[in-house]
């Protein structure tokens, strides 16, 4: 479960964040919609230790993870898939999957490649295209063991 409690972030002399509450139960997947400038980068930054908020609280499964490394949250097994694609384009769709390819936080293997074809059908008939043609970034988010 994502805890958010009183989230304040700053850069410099501007407030980003104000007091942003939110809980989200496991597994569950959301989108952050609004104008530029609105604070969506800034609460993923924060949520990920990329920006330190200047007060409130963010707690992951219960453990309160404010302010951590994002080395430490990568560690924990927790993962964004940002907009951007995350990808080499000068790779195929498939060496793009394989190099993404690793075990959880747990060692198991729970997004294999079978399972990812079958998650995104439209992708075995890419496996050759170069990594910018598709939804690649989305599956090497699958693919990285994350929660």
């Amino acid at each position: 479960m994502l805890q958010i409690e009183g989230l304040n972030t700053y850069y410099g002399d501007s407030h980003i964040l104000r007091g942003v509450d939110v809980a989200l139960p496991s597994a569950t997947s959301i989108g952050l919609l609004g104008r530029n400038g609105m604070g969506k980068t800034t609460l993923i930054r924060s949520l990920m230790g990329y920006v330190r908020p200047a007060s409130g609280r963010v707690k992951l499964d219960g453990d309160d993870v404010t302010g951590w490394a994002p080395e430490k949250m990568a560690r924990r097994g927790d993962r964004v898939c940002a907009g951007g694609r995350g990808i080499f384009p000068n790779l195929s769709v498939r060496e793009n999957l394989v190099m993404s390819a690793r075990a959880g936080i747990d060692g198991k293997r729970e997004w294999t490649f079978e399972r990812v074809m079958t998650t995104f059908p439209r992708l075995t008939e890419r496996l050759s295209h170069g990594g910018s043609s598709c939804r690649v970034g989305s599956s090497r988010c699958f693919r990285s063991g994350g929660r």
